[in-house]
C-alpha cells in the first residue's frame, strides 16, 4: 500500500510537471505568433507610410508643373520676356481720365503701340508709360472702330521699344492656354492665365455703330477694366489677340480681337489711318432656333433669318424679309457668329457672294455684290 501511494504521488507530480511545461510551451508559442503578427503589421505600416510619402511627392511635383507651359517655358520666364513690351495708355475725356493697355509692335520698320479703339476714342492728352516708369506723349496714327483697333505713335527713344511678335490665330484651339498681361484697375503689369473657351464669336460695342465685331476669341483668362488693349499671348509668348471686353457681372468670360484681324488691318492703319475692308450685306437679322421655326413654320432650325433689308443697300431686291441664310459660298451658316466671321475673314467689298437661302418651303441661290460698310453713326 505504501508503494502504491508513492507511485500515485509520483504520477501526479509528473502530470503537474507536464501540464506546467505545456503551459510554458503554449505561452512561448503564443508569444512567438503574436511577435510575428506585430512585426508583420509594423512592416505593413512602414510600407503604407512609404506609399503615402511617394504620393505626397507626386502631388508636389504635379503642383509645381502647373506653372510650366506646354513648350516647357515657365510663366515666370514668359512674363520676364514680354513685360517690357506692355505699356500703360492714359488719356482724358470730358468728365475724367481713361486708362488702358497696349503693346509694342514693329511693322515694316515702323515701331508703334497697338491698343483698342475704345481706349483712345474722343480723348485728349494721350500718353504712354513703359514698364520702367518713363512716360511720353503719344498721337493716334490710325483707328478702326469696327474691329476696335487703334495704332499709336509714341515720342520715345528707340531704347524704350521692345516689340512683340504677332502670329496667326487660325491655329488656336479651344482649351489651349492663353495669358493676358495688362493694367487692370491701374495695376501695371498684371498677368492672368486661362484658356481659349470658344472661337469665332461676335460682340457688339457702342463705338462700332451697332455692327458686330467678328471672329472674336472667347477666353477664361480674367480680364478687367484697364486690361483693354493689352496682348493675349500663347504659351510661346507671341500675340494671338488683343483683350477688349468682358461680360458684365460674369466670372471668367472675356473677349479678345483675334490676331488675324490685327494682321489683316495693321498695314492700312499705319499707312492710311483707317481700314476700309469691311464688306457690307445691308440686312438685319436674327439667329434661327427651334422655337422660331415652330412659330414661322420654317423647315430649318439653324441659319440667320432676315428681318429687314436696307433700302438702297447691296441686298435690296435680292434678299427678302423672312429669308433664312443657311450658307455663304457653300459654307454652312448656323447663326450670326458664322455669318459675321465668314464675311470678315473671307470677303471684301466688291466681291460677288453666293448666298443659299430658305425661302418659304424651298431653297434658292442668290448672288449679291457686297458693298463697303458705311461709317459708324
Amino acid at each position: 500500500m505504501i508503494t502504491s501511494k508513492r507511485a500515485t504521488k509520483a504520477t501526479a507530480s509528473l502530470l503537474i510537471l507536464l501540464f506546467s511545461a505545456g503551459l510554458l510551451i503554449g505561452g512561448l508559442g503564443i508569444y512567438y505568433l503574436t511577435y510575428m503578427q506585430v512585426n508583420s503589421l509594423n512592416g505593413q505600416v512602414t510600407s503604407l507610410q512609404s506609399q503615402v510619402s511617394d504620393l505626397r511627392g507626386f502631388q508636389n511635383a504635379t503642383y509645381q508643373n502647373i506653372t510650366i507651359l506646354q513648350n516647357g517655358t515657365s510663366l515666370e520666364a514668359l512674363y520676364n520676356n514680354v513685360r517690357d513690351s506692355v505699356v500703360l495708355v492714359q488719356s482724358e475725356v470730358s468728365g475724367g481720365g481713361v486708362e488702358g493697355s497696349g503693346f509694342v509692335y514693329t511693322f515694316a520698320d515702323k515701331t508703334v503701340v497697338l491698343t483698342n479703339y475704345h481706349v483712345v476714342a474722343d480723348t485728349t492728352n494721350l500718353s504712354v508709360t513703359f514698364s520702367d516708369g518713363n512716360g511720353y506723349s503719344a498721337t493716334v496714327l490710325g483707328t478702326d472702330p469696327y474691329s476696335d483697333l487703334a495704332v499709336i505713335s509714341v515720342n520715345a527713344p528707340a531704347s524704350e521699344f521692345k516689340s512683340l511678335t504677332i502670329v496667326s490665330s487660325a491655329a488656336l484651339a479651344v482649351g489651349e492656354p492663353v495669358i493676358a498681361i495688362g493694367n487692370p484697375y491701374g495695376l501695371v503689369g498684371s498677368l492672368t492665365t486661362g484658356a481659349v473657351s470658344a472661337l469665332g464669336r461676335t460682340i457688339t460695342e457702342d463705338t462700332a455703330g451697332g455692327f458686330s465685331i467678328a471672329n472674336i476669341i472667347q477666353t477664361s483668362t480674367p480680364i478687367n477694366p484697364g486690361n483693354s488693349g493689352g496682348p493675349l499671348l500663347n504659351s510661346d509668348g507671341n500675340v494671338v489677340g488683343i483683350t477688349t471686353a468682358i461680360v458684365s457681372n460674369s466670372t471668367g468670360l472675356g473677349f479678345a480681337i483675334s490676331s488675324d484681324t490685327i494682321l489683316r488691318e495693321v498695314s492700312a492703319l499705319i499707312t492710311t489711318g483707317s481700314y476700309n475692308g469691311h464688306s457690307y450685306l445691308g440686312v438685319v437679322g436674327e439667329d434661327m432656333s427651334y422655337t422660331i421655326a415652330q412659330q414661322t413654320n420654317a423647315s430649318v432650325t439653324y441659319g440667320w433669318q432676315i428681318i429687314s433689308v436696307t433700302k438702297g443697300g447691296p441686298s435690296e431686291g435680292k434678299l427678302n424679309v423672312g429669308d433664312i441664310i443657311i450658307a455663304l459660298n457653300n459654307q454652312k451658316i448656323r447663326n450670326n457668329d458664322d455669318l459675321a466671321s465668314y464675311l470678315e475673314e473671307h470677303t471684301l467689298p466688291g466681291d460677288n457672294l453666293s448666298i443659299t437661302v430658305v425661302r418659304g418651303s424651298s431653297q434658292t441661290q442668290v448672288n449679291v455684290v457686297l458693298g463697303t460698310r458705311p461709317a459708324p453713326s
